[in-house]
C-alpha cells in the first residue's frame, strides 16, 4: 500500500504544483521519484511530528495541499493537539497519512500498534476518516482527498496487502462499496482486514449461508443509507476491523443503531481488537489470530449468531 501511495502522490504531484509531501523522517527513499519530479516540495520534518502537523496546516491555509506521512501512531496520537487545533479547527485541507496501521507492525510492540486511531480521529469535528481496503481504494481516495475542502485522515497498511478490486470506477467518501452480494448476513469491513472478511464469506457459503460483504472505507462520514439497507435485509450484520472494538467502525455503527432499536430486528456483532495492550511480539498474522481476526474466527461467530437467529 505504501508503494501505491508513493506512486499516486508522485503522479498527482507532477500535475498539481500545490501538492507538498511532509515526512516524519521516514520513507525518504520511498519518495525519491517524488523528490525528482517535484523538486522543493518534499520536506523531511524529522522526529518532530507535532511541529510537522503545524507546518502542514500553515501550508494548507496558504493554498497548498500538504500530505503528512509517517507511521500511524506518530502521525495521529503523538500530535493530536495540532491535528485538532491547527487542522480541524481551521478546516485546513491537510491529508494525514498513517502507514502501517492496526497491527501491521505487531513485531515492534505497542508503541507501533494503532488500534485507537479511528476512534480518536473520528471524534474530531471536520475530520474525514478513510481506511481503504486495497491499493485501488487508496489511489481513488487520494484523488477524493484533493477534491475535499477539509482535513482527511488516511489509514493505510504497510506492504504486501492483497488486491481486492479488479477495477473500480470511482470512490466517494461516505459511500460504501459492495464487494460481494449476499442475502442472509452482511459483513461490514474497513481497512486492510478485507481479505480475511472475504475468506469468512467463503466459509459461510460452504455452510450454506449467503454473506454480503461491504467495504466501509469511510468511517466518518458513515454511509447511513447503506446501513439502513443492510440492517433491513439481513438477519446478522457484523463489523470487522483491525482496531479496538471501542470507538471504531463497530462503535460508529452501534451509535447509529442504538436509537433505532428494536425497530431493526437483526443481530449485530463487532469483531475487533480487545481492550488491551498486546505485550507479546509476533507477526501481524499472529496478532490477528490472537484477537480472533481470522477468516475462520469471523465465520464461526457469524454462523453461531445466524443459528441463534433462525432457531425455532
Amino acid at each position: 500500500m505504501r508503494n501505491a501511495f508513493s506512486a499516486e502522490v508522485t503522479r498527482l504531484g507532477a500535475e498539481d504544483p500545490r501538492i507538498v509531501l511532509l515526512s516524519g523522517d521516514i520513507g525518504n527513499k520511498l519518495f525519491d521519484k517524488f523528490k525528482d519530479g517535484c523538486p522543493g516540495r518534499f520536506l523531511n520534518c524529522g522526529v518532530a511530528e507535532a511541529n510537522m502537523m503545524g507546518v502542514a496546516a500553515g501550508l494548507a491555509l496558504n493554498g497548498l495541499r500538504p500530505f503528512v506521512y509517517t507511521i500511524t501512531p506518530f502521525t495521529t496520537t503523538r500530535c493530536l493537539e495540532q491535528i485538532r487545533v491547527d487542522a480541524c479547527y481551521h478546516r485546513a485541507p491537510v491529508v494525514i497519512v498513517g502507514t502501517g496501521s492496526g497491527l501491521s507492525y505487531a513485531e515492534l510492540g505497542p508503541t507501533h500498534h494503532s488500534c485507537e486511531d479511528l476512534a480518536i480521529l473520528r471524534s474530531l469535528p471536520e475530520m474525514t476518516v478513510f481506511a481503504p481496503c486495497d491499493a485501488t481504494e487508496l489511489r481513488l481516495g487520494i484523488q477524493a482527498a484533493l477534491r475535499h475542502d477539509g482535513p482527511v485522515y488516511m489509514r493505510i497498511g504497510k506492504k504486501g496487502e492483497p488486491q481486492i478490486h479488479a477495477a473500480l470506477a470511482e470512490l466517494q467518501f461516505g459511500r460504501a462499496i459492495t464487494v460481494r452480494p449476499g442475502a442472509q448476513v452482511c459483513l461490514l469491513s474497513t481497512g486492510t482486514i478485507m481479505a480475511e472478511v472475504l475468506g469468512a464469506a467463503d466459509r459461510l457459503a460452504e455452510a450454506g449461508i449467503s454473506a454480503r460483504v461491504e467495504s466501509f472505507h469511510t468511517v466518518k462520514p458513515l454511509d447511513t443509507a447503506r446501513l439502513a439497507e443492510v440492517f433491513a435485509g439481513c438477519a446478522v450484520v457484523a463489523t470487522v476491523e483491525e482496531h479496538s472494538r471501542i470507538g471504531g467502525l463497530g462503535g460508529a455503527v452501534a451509535e447509529w443503531l442504538a436509537p433505532r432499536f428494536p425497530r431493526e430486528p437483526c443481530r449485530f456483532l463487532s469483531f475487533g481488537v480487545d481492550d488491551v495492550f498486546m505485550h507479546e511480539v509476533g507477526s501481524q498474522d499472529y496478532a490477528r489470530r490472537r484477537f480472533g481476526l481470522t477468516a475462520q474466527s469471523i465465520a464461526d461467530g457469524v454462523q453461531k449468531a445466524w443459528a441463534e437467529c433462525t432457531a425455532g
